[in-house]
């Protein structure tokens, strides 16, 4: 015999020599845990009923469809097809326009020629000089009046019903 098959014989003596020692205590704990009373387990709860909606239309409109608005609604709200303010989309875009409003910081003033004109700085980091007349922001806002705190303008935004409204804005001074 070689002393592969020698050492395989000891190792598998000494296993087997593992397996046989004492499992008493093991056998006593399985004992004690089978023999515990156990507790009732609570019932299932009982699931309610569901009771469906009933969508009656009854004159109402249907909810998956979008709601449409008479002529007559869209004129009350102040657009629609009885507005003719818009928009001159032919005229050539100014820098600032480019720009929503909440992204432009105002800088300071100066006056040149006693035209008061505003320094407003975009978020390319670029300063532009702005007086009354010049447009910015994003909504063909008309700057309407420059102060020492603010520049204060006109926008002119879709109403929603295929019109515009004019709304005003400002871009006040950074502190």
């Amino acid at each position: 015999m070689n002393a592969r098959h020698f050492t395989g014989w000891v190792l598998a003596t000494a296993l087997l020599a593992g397996c046989g020692q004492d499992l008493r205590d093991l056998e006593s704990y399985a004992l004690e845990v089978k023999s515990r009373t156990s507790r009732n387990i609570a019932p299932i709860p009982q699931i309610k009923p569901f009771n469906p909606f009933t969508y009656e239309v009854a004159g109402r409109r249907d909810p998956f469809q979008p709601r449409l608005f008479s002529r007559e609604d869209a004129l009350a709200a102040g657009g629609g097809t009885g507005n003719s303010l818009q928009p001159d989309i032919n005229r050539p875009r100014e820098a600032l326009e480019e720009f929503p409003l909440d992204a432009l910081r105002m800088l300071g003033t100066l006056t040149v020629r006693n035209k008061l004109i505003a320094l407003v700085k975009a978020p390319d980091s670029l300063v532009h000089r702005v007086s009354i007349g010049d447009h910015m922001g994003q909504n063909y806002g008309e700057i309407t009046q420059i102060t020492d705190s603010e520049v204060t303008l006109m926008e002119i935004i879709p109403d929603g019903f295929g019109g515009w409204i004019q709304r005003p804005a400002s871009v006040a001074m950074v502190q």
